[in-house]
Protein backbone atom coordinates (compact mmCIF):
# COMPACT_ATOMS: atom_id res chain seq x y z
CA UNK A 1 0.00 0.00 0.00
CA UNK A 2 3.03 2.25 0.96
CA UNK A 3 4.31 1.61 -2.92
CA UNK A 4 0.92 2.71 -4.53
CA UNK A 5 1.00 5.87 -2.24
CA UNK A 6 4.73 6.84 -3.08
CA UNK A 7 3.52 5.64 -6.77
CA UNK A 8 1.13 7.76 -7.07
CA UNK A 9 3.12 11.13 -5.10
CA UNK A 10 5.65 10.36 -7.86
CA UNK A 11 3.41 10.41 -11.20
CA UNK A 12 1.49 13.46 -9.55
CA UNK A 13 4.83 15.55 -9.17
CA UNK A 14 6.08 14.82 -12.80
CA UNK A 15 2.58 16.12 -13.82
CA UNK A 16 3.03 19.00 -11.22
CA UNK A 17 6.40 19.43 -12.90
CA UNK A 18 5.53 18.96 -16.23
CA UNK A 19 2.59 21.78 -16.24
CA UNK A 20 5.07 23.87 -14.39
CA UNK A 21 7.69 23.55 -17.35
CA UNK A 22 5.12 24.01 -19.82
CA UNK A 23 4.10 27.60 -18.30
CA UNK A 24 7.94 28.56 -17.95
CA UNK A 25 8.14 27.78 -21.62
CA UNK A 26 5.29 29.25 -22.75
CA UNK A 27 6.09 32.92 -21.03
CA UNK A 28 9.57 32.71 -22.09
CA UNK A 29 8.21 32.26 -25.85
CA UNK A 30 6.48 35.75 -24.92
CA UNK A 31 9.53 37.23 -24.02
CA UNK A 32 11.28 35.98 -26.88
CA UNK A 33 8.55 37.46 -29.47
CA UNK A 34 9.15 40.77 -28.05
CA UNK A 35 13.16 39.90 -28.30
CA UNK A 36 11.86 39.10 -31.90
CA UNK A 37 10.64 42.49 -32.71
CA UNK A 38 13.51 44.35 -31.28
CA UNK A 39 16.83 42.48 -31.67
CA UNK A 40 18.67 40.27 -34.52
CA UNK A 41 18.87 37.76 -32.56
CA UNK A 42 15.29 37.10 -31.45
CA UNK A 43 14.13 34.81 -34.81
CA UNK A 44 16.43 31.81 -33.13
CA UNK A 45 15.66 32.04 -29.56
CA UNK A 46 11.59 32.22 -31.07
CA UNK A 47 12.56 29.34 -32.82
CA UNK A 48 14.31 27.62 -30.61
CA UNK A 49 11.48 28.09 -27.70
CA UNK A 50 8.43 27.36 -30.20
CA UNK A 51 10.59 23.45 -30.13
CA UNK A 52 10.88 23.51 -26.34
CA UNK A 53 7.65 24.92 -26.28
CA UNK A 54 6.02 21.50 -28.18
CA UNK A 55 8.49 19.33 -26.12
CA UNK A 56 6.74 20.45 -22.93
CA UNK A 57 3.70 20.21 -23.81
CA UNK A 58 4.32 16.40 -25.60
CA UNK A 59 5.31 15.92 -21.89
CA UNK A 60 2.84 16.89 -20.09
CA UNK A 61 0.49 14.51 -22.08
CA UNK A 62 2.75 11.92 -21.56
CA UNK A 63 2.34 12.58 -17.18
CA UNK A 64 -0.85 12.95 -17.64
CA UNK A 65 -0.82 9.27 -19.03
CA UNK A 66 1.33 8.12 -16.27
CA UNK A 67 -0.55 9.57 -13.45
CA UNK A 68 -3.82 8.19 -14.41
CA UNK A 69 -2.45 4.42 -15.59
CA UNK A 70 0.23 3.63 -13.69
CA UNK A 71 -0.29 5.86 -10.96
CA UNK A 72 -4.16 5.49 -10.20
CA UNK A 73 -4.62 9.10 -10.90
CA UNK A 74 -7.81 10.48 -12.04
CA UNK A 75 -7.41 10.30 -16.41
CA UNK A 76 -9.03 14.05 -16.45
CA UNK A 77 -5.82 15.82 -16.89
CA UNK A 78 -5.40 13.57 -20.36
CA UNK A 79 -8.03 15.50 -22.23
CA UNK A 80 -6.71 18.77 -20.96
CA UNK A 81 -2.91 17.98 -22.07
CA UNK A 82 -4.40 16.92 -25.29
CA UNK A 83 -5.73 19.75 -26.29
CA UNK A 84 -2.53 21.74 -25.55
CA UNK A 85 -0.91 19.35 -28.15
CA UNK A 86 -3.81 20.63 -30.47
CA UNK A 87 -2.92 24.49 -29.34
CA UNK A 88 0.76 24.16 -29.79
CA UNK A 89 0.23 22.50 -33.55
CA UNK A 90 -1.71 25.38 -34.03
CA UNK A 91 0.79 27.57 -32.78
CA UNK A 92 3.69 26.27 -35.03
CA UNK A 93 1.41 26.07 -38.11
CA UNK A 94 0.02 29.76 -37.50
CA UNK A 95 4.05 31.14 -36.99
CA UNK A 96 5.38 29.42 -40.03
CA UNK A 97 2.19 30.86 -41.69
CA UNK A 98 3.82 34.67 -40.37
CA UNK A 99 -0.15 35.27 -39.39
CA UNK A 100 0.72 37.00 -36.12
CA UNK A 101 -3.14 37.96 -35.66
CA UNK A 102 -4.15 34.28 -34.71
CA UNK A 103 -0.63 33.43 -33.66
CA UNK A 104 -0.59 36.13 -30.74
CA UNK A 105 -3.74 36.05 -29.26
CA UNK A 106 -3.36 31.82 -29.07
CA UNK A 107 0.21 32.10 -27.12
CA UNK A 108 -2.02 34.52 -24.68
CA UNK A 109 -4.89 31.81 -24.52
CA UNK A 110 -2.25 29.17 -24.00
CA UNK A 111 -0.05 30.76 -21.32
CA UNK A 112 -3.67 31.73 -19.24
CA UNK A 113 -4.64 28.18 -19.45
CA UNK A 114 -1.39 26.51 -18.39
CA UNK A 115 -1.52 28.84 -15.57
CA UNK A 116 -5.21 27.95 -14.29
CA UNK A 117 -3.91 24.05 -14.94
CA UNK A 118 -0.73 24.51 -12.76
CA UNK A 119 -3.25 26.77 -10.21
CA UNK A 120 -5.50 23.54 -10.47
CA UNK A 121 -3.03 21.20 -10.07
CA UNK A 122 -0.69 22.70 -6.97
CA UNK A 123 -3.95 23.34 -4.95
CA UNK A 124 -5.27 19.48 -5.64
CA UNK A 125 -4.00 16.46 -4.01
CA UNK A 126 -3.17 12.77 -5.75
CA UNK A 127 -5.52 10.04 -4.99
CA UNK A 128 -4.70 8.11 -2.59
CA UNK A 129 -2.64 9.91 -0.27
CA UNK A 130 -3.35 10.15 3.31
CA UNK A 131 -5.03 12.90 4.86
CA UNK A 132 -3.62 12.27 8.37
CA UNK A 133 -0.13 12.01 9.86
CA UNK A 134 1.54 9.14 11.49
Amino acid sequence: MATDTTAASRTHTFLRVSIALQTLTLFLQAVSAGLLLSTSYGELLHAVGARVMYGASMLYVLAAILAWRPGGGSPRPIPHASVFVVLASGQVVSGIAHMPSFHVPLGVLMFGLSVLALGRMTTTRPAGRASFRA
